[in-house]
């Protein structure tokens, strides 16, 4: 059996994955309840899938030009980096608008400050010290 047969096969198998999380991400999207539930289907899920198609990339364009991508390795970085943080900010920004939630989804949010959801800070006045 020749190397390139095996190479195919992994190739295969890291574009079936990426397809399958992406799909399963996708119907998250279209199928939870909530803004705070549909968060995971572009953080996880389809991150993943991404991933496993830019990992199949690599090795075919690897293996085709015999030298090491580049490019598809920097997509891969950026995108496991501002991910996380883009699902952050969105979360925050949910809480901070106080989005309605399904009962399903757990959690209070009773740790926000007043700041935090929108209303303007109270000032705290610390006379300890002072004569």
């Amino acid at each position: 059996m020749s190397i390139y047969v095996i190479l195919e096969g992994v190739i295969a198998f890291f574009l079936i994955a990426g397809s399958t999380f992406i799909f399963i991400g996708s119907l998250g999207m279209t199928h939870l309840r909530d803004f705070y539930m549909r968060l995971h289907g572009p953080t996880k899920a389809t991150t993943m899938g991404i991933g496993c198609i830019l990992t199949a990339s690599m090795l075919y364009f690897g293996i085709i030009t015999s030298y090491p991508v580049i490019q598809e390795m920097l997509i891969t970085l950026f995108l496991f980096i501002t991910a996380p943080v883009s699902a952050h900010l969105l979360a925050k920004t949910g809480l901070h608008l106080q989005l309605r939630r399904v009962e399903k989804t757990q959690g209070q949010p009773a740790e926000l400050r007043d700041e935090e959801v929108g209303k303007k800070p109270v000032p705290h006045h610390s006379d300890a010290g002072h004569d």
